[in-house]
């Protein structure tokens, strides 16, 4: 299978390419502390193509050949994979300043597909020269390990919750990482939309459709949270924290 057919844009200089990312939140990624004025040229050269991607487009698909990974700069994703009785199963959900593509290092291929929730785009950085610069760019090499482990990290913490957590206690341990990843990227914590529809949210927590629309319904009825459609409004965010931490202590 192909990747979907999207634009690129060509290479940015690297004075561009600063003013660019210090709007980004992706630059924690692409513009490191610590680096020279050569390795960021090198840095430069390496990172030098963007693609689009319109909602619903795929970055790539299982099975695609793994070239590359994928630095958010705008956008939501979902990766998911199918399952044997054929149907889709999410394992995640990615936003801006956030890497795509990793499941594909182990190997030669994706392991599951990348698709946009809304309109999108992203740097391109292939992996090979990535790997290569990176053996001689000490500071490039750590930041990109300690890019790797938030994203084991954070696996591992979902596999937690959804081994242990009842379905309401899934979907508050859900709102509340959004908040975070909000927040994180200067974003209100407590605003924000939902990209994602609730089967999506119910296949990445494993819970069904009917179970995500009431547990939301009992959180707005406890008024810690207001819904409104896709719109969610966290009305008590400690409130939510404690539910949270009680659960976890049980």
């Amino acid at each position: 299978m192909k990747v979907a057919n999207v634009s690129q844009a060509p290479a940015v200089k690297l004075h561009v390419l600063k003013d660019a990312c210090a709007q980004c939140s992706a630059r924690e990624l692409c513009l490191p502390l610590g680096l020279t004025d050569e390795e960021l040229q090198r840095l430069d050269d390496l990172v030098g193509s963007r693609q689009k991607l319109k909602r619903g487009e795929h970055l790539y698909r299982y099975g695609d050949h793994f070239s590359a990974i994928y630095a958010i700069k705008v956008g939501f994703f979902k990766t998911d994979v199918i399952t044997e009785d054929g149907r889709d199963h999410v394992t995640g959900f990615q936003m801006n300043g956030e890497i795509l593509g990793m499941d594909g290092i182990s190997g030669d291929s994706y392991t599951c597909n990348a698709i946009a929730l809304e309109d999108s785009e992203v740097c391109v950085i292939p992996f090979a020269d990535l790997e290569h610069l990176s053996t001689t760019v000490p500071t490039l090499q750590r930041h990109f390990h300690r890019v790797m482990s938030r994203e084991i990290v954070r696996d591992h913490g979902i596999m937690m919750l959804l081994g242990t957590l009842r379905a309401e206690e899934r979907l508050v341990a859900f709102l509340l990482n959004l908040s975070q990843r909000y927040a994180a990227r200067g974003y209100s914590p407590t605003e924000f939309h939902l990209r994602a529809t609730r089967d999506e949210i119910g296949s990445y927590l494993g819970l069904k459709l009917e179970t995500v629309s009431r547990a939301l319904s009992q959180l707005q009825d406890s008024g810690l949270i207001l819904v409104q459609q896709k719109y969610i409004r966290i009305t008590a965010l400690d409130g939510l924290k404690k539910m949270l931490q009680h659960a976890q202590a049980c």
